[in-house]
């Protein structure tokens, strides 16, 4: 067959395809986490039986296969799995909770429109990878353009109105977000030519993309991040009214507006050029991903390694999440993706319902910080700081060691505290025989991080590794015997464009964070809250860290993760390296208070999430998930005080001096951990009382601090501890907490 033949049956695939999304669109309930292989792209998850729904059965091929669908639709007798209710009641929450899941069900020749102009947006993002990227604006403005026209198309000016009609003004709103990309694509030379002196057609068309950025941030993000970009933007205008070092001379609206669009150092600046190009094809890698099954293979692996130790299946529950989050990017989808799974299994083996959803809400948070891929702001953190992607993965590695440890250990000694037991053997997944049988699901992340490792670009990286999940999908959908070339085309086409909506959330807060970094570098606003901040603190590094800290966590109750690195590292990160930060560890910290704002309270979207689908208390559930995540309010103070748990080293130091003090930090801070978890459950090898609590929180924290002398003073006291809960006999037996020994009896 020639390659005009094979153009030609692609192209004719594109009306079918279209007649399948159409279809679905009518009677779809969420667009979140389709089947991995289900004809149309989104499915209701509610119309079609469980192992197909969920692609174990189909996905995985033999009896490894059939063991992960038998677990999690439970038709083991004693088991009762996961229901349509658990799956209908997280698709609701996220729509609650998760503004960019709110879409209208569009139908007709709406939908097909759409379903165009996704496509046609992946196949440009797939173009400029394989082939290299287009010169600055022209790579940055159709992105941006394609995403406001989808964006006004699929959500409404209010949230409630999630019909099937598009009103009239929405369809004008699409065609000038198109417009204003246009003018940047017709009109390249001219205003490349004209840089500084624009025109007032320049102006007109800059003033409206300003605006469309806003509206369509708006709907899709939320108001938070809105009304703090047009407050810099009234700040730039009225500069002469505010005070003190806050003032400048003020800015004409024409000069605001074609900076913000024209150039690139606003809208069109380093946010939107990440966003265009690596995190696009990471966030097409991860739709891939849930396509060929890889997901739902990673929660049976968790399950049948961990599901029958002690509280086994929080622990597969913390794992399963951990490895779904490096691949979904957002914490609130991450629960109630993988939440309705693993939060009633949780309950069933005899955990509170607050705490097997904050146990959900806090791994798959934790997700955006483990490395090999980690969260969108960590690929625009690259360009801020000016390093490789692998410096950054990196410098991430024992933070989210440390993380995830403490997630860990937390649900270990609350088992051991009331006795808490995995399950039967007969009820799991055999692990090593989906190991054996399916070993090749690890190839698309083991491609990834490969590549990172060897030097290549992300978007690089990316791209092979959606090829690699393609390949996988391909495999089984062969072992299931269900290759058909025409099926599996429509699935592929309906995925680039699943992976198109999936990623207009992030453009538009790269877009509306742009005007906000415009500001700051046009008015100098930079260097003067840098300076303004280190004054505040009175000079000194803990206050500044502390009050950055704040910063963020505020921010991300209202702003996404990535917009709030964004502007923390404009307007924060910069004090921080004045006092002598090193550069890494300063964004790392920024970095990781934006994440952790989705558990911690009283604006906790991630562990509200848990406690819908657990039916717990949501301000408990949120106490419980910051518990938790303790870890990661402690370390980023750790490694900008000491940046070995960074991997920053000081000048001069060689290769063994530095893998001796890396592991000596890792192994102490580990320790520290525990110790923390034990404190705060408050249980070791038996009960603990208020005062071995807080020896052992103490403990924790001076073994978190690489330095030796804490070490030394945290090992003793931790040796201490642990000598007197172990003198009675049975206090570590691990039946609960009526049949233990505990430091009182001392």
């Amino acid at each position: 067959m020639g390659a005009g033949a094979i153009s030609a049956n692609f192209c004719n695939l594109i009306p079918v395809a279209l007649n399948f999304e159409c279809r679905m669109h009518i009677s779809n309930h969420s667009r979140r986490r389709p089947p991995a292989d289900s004809v149309p792209a989104v499915e209701s998850r509610t119309d079609c039986p469980l192992p197909e729904r969920r692609g174990h059965r189909k996905g995985m091929p033999g009896s490894a296969g059939r063991q992960v669908g038998i677990f999690l639709k439970g038709e083991d007798a004693n088991h009762k799995g996961i229901s349509d209710e658990n799956i209908s009641s997280g698709s609701n929450i996220l729509e609650q909770l998760d503004q960019e899941s709110a879409q209208r069900r569009l139908r007709g020749p709406t939908a097909k429109a759409v379903f165009c102009i996704a496509l046609a947006w992946s196949l440009f993002q797939l173009y400029t990878a394989f082939f290299g990227t287009f010169p600055s604006t022209l790579q940055r403005a159709p992105h941006v353009g394609a995403a406001m026209t989808l964006i006004f198309l699929l959500y409404p000016a209010r949230r409630g109105q999630l019909g099937p009609s598009v009103p009239w003004y929405d369809y004008f709103l699409s065609l000038c977000s198109a417009g204003v990309c246009a003018y940047h694509v017709f009109f390249y030379e001219e205003l490349y030519l004209r840089s500084g002196m624009y025109s007032d057609p320049d102006a007109a068309v800059s003033i409206l993309a300003v605006l469309l950025v806003l509206e369509s941030c708006r709907r899709v993000v939320g108001p938070a991040i809105v009304i703090l970009a047009a407050f810099f933007l009234v700040y730039a205008y009225f500069g002469p009214l505010f005070p003190g070092f806050l003032a400048h001379r003020g800015l004409s609206i024409k000069r605001i507006a074609t900076f913000e669009w024209i150039g690139t150092e606003g809208i069109l600046g380093t946010p939107v050029y990440v966003s265009s190009t690596f995190i696009f094809l990471f966030l097409l890698f991860a739709v891939f991903l849930k396509r060929s099954g890889v997901g739902d293979w990673m929660t049976g692996m968790a399950m049948g390694v961990c599901g029958g130790a002690t509280g086994g299946p929080a622990k597969a529950a913390v794992i399963a999440s951990a490895l779904q989050g490096t691949i979904s990017g957002s914490s609130v989808a991450n629960t109630v993706g993988t939440g309705p799974v693993t939060i009633p299994i949780m309950k069933s083996t005899g955990y509170r319902k607050e705490f097997a959803g904050a146990v959900e809400a806090a791994s798959s948070t934790g997700g955006q910080l483990m490395p090999p891929v980690m969260g969108a702001a960590a690929f625009i953190m690259t360009e801020y700081i000016g390093c490789s992607y692998g410096t950054v993965a990196l410098a991430a590695c024992i933070p989210a060691l440390l993380y995830f440890v403490g997630i860990f250990t937390n649900v270990h000694f609350e088992a051991l505290k009331h006795g808490l037991h995995g399950l039967p053997k007969e009820q799991l997944p055999d692990w090593r025989r989906l190991l054996r049988e399916n070993w090749y699901m690890i190839s698309p992340v083991a491609v990834i991080a490969a590549m990172l490792s060897a030097g290549y670009t992300p978007m690089r990286a990316a791209l092979f590794g959606t090829f690699s999940a393609v390949a996988v999908w391909i495999v089984e959908l062969a072992r299931a015997s269900e290759v058909e070339i025409v099926s599996f085309l429509k699935r592929f086409i309906a995925a680039l464009q699943e992976g198109a909506r999936s990623a207009v959330g992030v453009a538009a807060a790269c877009a509306c964070a742009g005007i906000i970094v415009g500001v700051v570098n046009l008015s100098g606003l930079g260097m003067k809250m840098a300076g303004g901040i280190v004054g505040l603190a009175d000079g000194l590094l803990i206050p500044t860290m502390l009050l950055t800290a704040l910063c963020s966590l505020l921010l991300g109750m209202g702003v996404p993760t990535t917009a709030n690195y964004i502007i923390q590292a404009t307007i924060s990160v910069p004090a921080m390296i004045q006092l002598g930060v090193e550069p890494v560890a300063a964004h790392m910290f920024v970095f990781y208070f934006g994440i952790v704002a989705d558990i911690t309270p009283p604006v906790a979207l991630a562990a509200f999430a848990g406690a819908g689908i657990a039916g717990g208390n949501p301000m408990k559930t949120g106490f419980e998930a910051f518990r938790l995540g303790i870890a990661a309010y402690i370390v980023p103070f750790i490694f900008v005080m000491s940046p070995v748990l960074a991997m920053v080293y000081p000048a001069g130091t060689g290769t063994a001096p530095a893998i001796l003090l890396t592991l000596k930090a890792a192994v102490t801070s580990v320790a520290g951990i525990v110790c923390l978890a034990t404190g705060l459950t408050g249980y070791f090898r038996a009960p603990c009382p208020a005062w071995g609590r807080i020896l052992l929180a103490g403990a924790g924290f001076l073994l978190i601090d690489p330095g030796t002398v804490t070490d030394i003073v945290g090992l003793f006291v931790l040796s201490v501890i642990f000598v007197l809960q172990g003198r009675r006999p049975g206090s570590s037996a691990g039946a609960g907490e009526d049949t233990r020994y505990s430091l009182r009896r001392h």
